[in-house]
């Protein structure tokens, strides 16, 4: 039903794109593509509902009455912050990355101890090309967890970063360092692999899809 759902849509929006390649719309095409994104953003509100649901539920299985106790008290704290992060993952798994760092730079500002928000808005900020953001926040990161997934994806990226303005032998660096917090993360022997080639044309593994796992 969902697949049915976002092959319509997929399908309704080429086709806007392929009559529309100015952006000039028709009353017919704007109604269209409002009727889109009106569907976009309760599809949104709806994931992000089953989200937090998920997330309390899985937190009641794990954890004793007492620890319980604790959690909801915490999570009433933060349900702003906790809102924002699960709106800015499904942007950022839907690669709409512009939206997604508005959700996420609200998370952080509500949650400034929560990594994983942070490690969220520094990949979307490398996808955005805003390199210089994404370094300040994955370094925190490194500086912050000692948590080896996230630290290998920080160090990965930190080398992504160094190795786009051509830095290749910091970038070997920070990659070298990935791999050894984390031997099972692939991304940083690949990105090794391309810096030590000296190509023209580096191929480059950010760590999204990692980070999507978590």
């Amino acid at each position: 039903m969902i697949t049915h759902l976002f092959a319509t849509m997929h399908e309704k929006l080429d086709d806007l794109m392929e009559r529309c390649p100015d952006g000039v719309l028709t009353d017919e095409d704007q109604a269209q593509l409002a009727t889109l994104m009106t569907l976009s953003d309760q599809v949104m509100d709806h994931w992000v509902q089953f989200e937090e649901k998920l997330s309390l539920f899985r937190q009641g299985m794990e954890g004793e009455p007492a620890e319980q106790e604790e959690a909801e008290e915490l999570t009433t704290g933060f349900d702003e912050g906790q809102s924002w992060l699960s709106r800015g993952q499904g942007y950022f798994k839907l690669f709409m990355f512009r939206q997604a760092a508005d959700a996420l730079e609200r998370a952080v500002g509500s949650m400034p101890e929560c990594n994983l928000s942070r490690m969220f808005l520094a990949m979307t900020y490398m996808h955005l090309q805003q390199w210089l953001e994404a370094q300040r926040l994955f370094q925190m990161v490194v500086a912050l967890t000692d948590h080896p997934k996230w630290k290998a994806l920080s160090f990965n990226a930190l080398g992504c970063i160094q190795a786009v303005r051509l830095n290749l032998d910091e970038a070997e660096a920070y990659f070298m360092r990935a791999h050894q917090a984390d031997p099972t993360f692939s991304d940083p022997l690949n990105n090794l692999n391309s810096c030590r080639k000296r190509a023209g044309h580096l191929s480059l593994y950010f760590g999204s899809g990692e980070l999507s796992c978590l």
